[in-house]
């Protein structure tokens, strides 16, 4: 149980990293407006839930989601986060595609993991 511990204490710190990365990519830099603050903050938490998924690969927790789990997610949230990209620079069927196409690949992959 302390690895779980472990885990969700790193992950709240990821988070805190997260939102202060996105914070300064905005604020100081002025790199991209304020609305992208929130897509950057998803974007980045995918990335993070696809490293927990090899956490979870390399050292399985008995009672916690699958690493394939955490991959997905991490995938589809990465995802929504670059359609919201691609939506407020007005390329929406593009955000759309990209939805679509990765929950296609996830299902795919999926199906080929029961086989």
């Amino acid at each position: 149980m302390a690895r779980m511990a472990d885990r969700n204490l790193l992950t709240i710190g990821a988070i805190f990293v997260i939102i202060v990365i996105s914070i300064l990519l905005y604020y100081p830099a002025k790199l991209y407006g304020g609305y992208y603050i929130l897509p950057t903050i998803i974007g980045l938490f995918g990335i993070w839930l696809m490293v927990l998924s090899e956490l979870q690969h390399s050292n399985p927790e008995k009672y916690g989601r699958g690493a394939f789990s955490y991959f997905g997610w991490g995938l589809l949230l990465i995802a929504v986060g670059g359609a919201w990209f691609l939506d407020g620079y007005g390329y929406g069927i593009y955000a759309l595609a990209l939805i679509l196409l990765v929950i296609g690949g996830l299902a795919i992959a999926a199906a080929f993991r029961r086989k």
